[in-house]
């Protein structure tokens, strides 16, 4: 039976610093005994005691060296052993375990290079620097040293280039020297080779800032080998560990920069690749992924890679693709991109890509495409600024946070700033009337949902000054879209945006003093059909909007007391209809209209008029909104004021009367600033006919204790008489 192990751990330390005494001074002649030396170090390579490994390794590269004519025939009988202490807790054991595998393999059978691969690109992800250290020397030695180096060069280059990225600078210098000495290295190995190259090849004109060209042995290296390392690069970037796909994504940007035009052969892979990629949700990987994602900008030509993500845009629109496009063209050299512009502009505004998604997150991604377009073809963007405008309305319109709405107005500006022009305003100046026809294309069937709408509310919202300019187009779509027969939302939309320019008239819709002219059309044919009375809370919401439109124009004073006489005929009874609404704004707004057709046309009424308008604002005195109240004797006092120099006075004389009683009434009423408003109205209404009035006041002071305004109110008429 075979001898127990040795108990004591210093021993067993002893015996291994002694064998690799042995085989420093003996050399070649430890051959006859290189068998029992393996078997040795098998044991040893896993012994419990930390040191004894640690001496094992160092003894494993004394063996190498001393026969290594010999040595190859028993190297891969120590692989496994390594590969079993090379994750050991103690990180110096790890650094002796890689140093002994880069020897074992050197001197050795370099067909284990396959077994160890995976272990070593385990180690690149070590916490300790001299870990990741110690790989990056052995893969560097390797690729410079290795009788078969040429047959793995596809599995060594990428654990060497996956070091450029180390946090620690000296390891991230240590990579950048071996892969350049083996760059040349392999150049004179194949000079004939690149005789060509190395004469008559020219820098590209275009190169990622702040970024050293490799030499042309890397360049060769790579792009001769990268058909083998891609397939696997791309599975790792989806892996699902976080640390593989960002060293993966980080090695994807190295290869690319090295592999230059040869990227061209390998795009449909690449894109697939990184249209995943781009979404991960570590933004290391994103934002290495943008980087590569540049890179095919710079090197291939657009001709490939825009006819490629341009189709898979048009087929099945994603934010990926979106992404990918934005960061190939920002890595794009202006003269390049420039024959491509118009079918760029062409793809964004399309319909089925810009008009796809309401998701944040894709529109961003869209912003960011037209941004990239303005930065780098600059005044090139002339020719597509219709598109890019149509692009921007359309990110504007959809419903996102105030911060997006400020980058869109930013990139107008910028793409205003590009052509020369002052403002963003500018810009709507330049293609209104494009714009509106872009919208009104489909208009007769548009609804609450139609992302046209809400395209024609920012347009007419956001251009100011310039909506003025587009009436004929502008009135056209509300006339055709607020018909009663319309969605009964979209109406409540458009009369919502048609309110808010009205308020600021001068500025908007008006700049152009070009609006009265089609205010018989706005009036008959938009707002007095939209006031007729029907059943629902949106019907209620539309008539609320349309009696706001109404007076937002009599207010801005762009329905003058002339254009009041023309419509009065057809708007009053609906507005004296709008009265008995539910909405309190509705009803505000309904007896300040009636005040204003007064003022501007009352004095024309006939008793008919006059007796339906009196009794609805009447009835409006005992309204449960105190604001409504008080318009509601305003109005009275000017009811009073029309018919002192009307030719029906006479024929009102009972309606007057019932009139002064109900007036005295609300004289009671507990809310005094009515009780002073009606007061106010009495003295108006009491020159009408006095006597009534007093015999009017005289039954209430029998009824009631003597109220203060009725005192008030004799002396006002006792006065009146006195005066005439």
């Amino acid at each position: 039976p075979p001898p127990a192990a040795e108990p004591s751990e210093e021993l067993r330390l002893g015996l291994v610093q002694l064998l690799r005494l042995l085989l420093r001074r003996c050399g070649p002649a430890a051959a006859p005994y290189l068998g029992d030396i393996v078997r040795v170090l098998q044991a040893t390579l896993l012994d419990h005691y930390a040191e004894v490994r640690r001496e094992s390794c160092g003894c494993a590269v004394a063996c190498a060296r001393a026969v290594p004519e010999h040595f190859h025939m028993q190297s891969e009988s120590l692989i496994k052993p390594l590969m079993q202490t090379i994750s050991h807790q103690h990180y110096r054991v790890r650094v002796d375990v890689i140093q002994a595998t880069g020897a074992v393999i050197q001197f050795g059978n370099a067909k284990s290079v396959d077994d160890v691969l995976s272990h070593l690109a385990q180690r690149l992800f070590d916490e300790i620097p001299k870990v990741r250290h110690a790989v990056t020397t052995v893969i560097g030695e390797w690729l410079l040293h290795l009788r078969d180096r040429y047959s793995y060069f596809h599995k060594l280059i990428p654990l060497l280039l996956g070091s450029f990225s180390d946090e620690i600078p000296e390891n991230e210098k240590l990579a950048w020297t071996y892969w350049e000495k083996i760059g040349l290295q392999w150049e004179k190995e194949n000079e004939e080779d690149l005789k060509d190259k190395m004469d008559f090849s020219l820098s590209p004109s275009h190169y990622p800032k702040g970024v050293t060209r490799p030499g042309l042995g890397c360049r060769e290296l790579v792009s001769r080998n990268l058909s083998k390392i891609l397939p696997g690069l791309c599975h790792d970037i989806t892996d699902w560990v976080v640390s593989t796909r960002v060293k993966a994504s980080q090695l994807l940007y190295t290869l690319l920069l090295h592999a230059e035009d040869h990227i061209t052969q390998h795009m449909e892979l690449l894109l697939r690749t990184l249209y995943q990629s781009c979404l991960d949700e570590e933004s290391e990987v994103v934002k290495n992924s943008m980087k590569a994602a540049e890179l095919i900008g710079t090197f291939v030509s657009p001709k490939v890679s825009l006819r490629l993500i341009t189709s898979a845009l048009e087929q099945t629109p994603k934010p990926s693709c979106v992404m990918v496009l934005a960061a190939v063209i920002r890595g794009s050299p202006k003269e390049v991109l420039q024959p491509h512009v118009a079918q760029l502009g062409n793809t964004l505004s399309q319909p089925g890509v810009c008009q796809r998604s309401e998701e944040v997150f894709y529109v961003e991604q869209l912003l960011c495409c037209v941004q990239a377009l303005i930065e780098v073809c600059q005044e090139d963007c002339r020719e597509i600024s219709l598109q890019l405008m149509k692009v921007l309305v359309t990110i504007m319109a959809i419903p996102s946070s105030q911060d997006l709405k400020e980058k869109v107005e930013e990139t107008m500006s910028s793409l205003a700033e590009v052509q020369q022009l002052d403002s963003f305003h500018c810009l709507y100046q330049q293609h209104i009337i494009q714009l509106m026809e872009w919208v009104s294309v489909s208009c007769d069937g548009w609804s609450s949902y139609s992302p046209e709408v809400l395209q024609l509310e920012v347009i007419a919202a956001h251009s100011g000054p310039v909506i003025g300019e587009a009436l004929d187009d502008f009135i056209l779509i509300l006339k055709t879209c607020l018909q009663p027969n319309k969605d009964p939302q979209m109406r409540l939309k458009l009369f919502t945006v048609l309110s808010q320019l009205f308020q600021k008239a001068s500025e908007t819709i008006n700049s152009q003093g070009l609006f009265p002219s089609y205010l018989e059309t706005v009036i008959k044919d938009i707002l007095a059909p939209n006031l007729q009375w029907h059943a629902g809370r949106t019907a209620a919401a539309i008539r609320a909007t349309a009696v706001l439109c109404l007076w937002a124009l009599i207010h801005c004073e762009m329905l003058s007391p002339k254009e009041i006489l023309k419509v009065k005929d057809e708007l009053m009874p609906q507005i004296i209809a709008s009265m008995d609404e539910d909405s309190k704004i509705t009803r505000l707004m309904a007896c300040r209209i009636v005040d204003a057709f007064l003022k501007a046309c009352g004095s024309q009424f006939d008793e008919d008029k006059f007796k339906n308008t009196y009794t609805e604002v009447l009835k409006r005195l005992d309204d449960a909104s105190c604001d409504v109240r008080l318009a509601a004797a305003h109005t009275l006092a000017n009811w009073f004021k029309c018919l002192k120099d009307s030719d029906v006075k006479s024929a009102m004389e009972g309606h007057i009367e019932f009139l002064y009683q109900e007036l005295l009434i609300h004289l009671d009423d507990p809310d005094e600033n009515l009780q002073n408003a009606v007061l106010e109205v009495l003295k108006e209404g009491s020159v009408l006919y006095p006597d009534l009035l007093v015999k009017g006041i005289e039954g209430v002071v029998h009824k009631h204790q003597t109220p203060l305004y009725c005192n008030q109110l004799l002396h006002h008429i006792q006065s009146a008489k006195e005066s005439a």
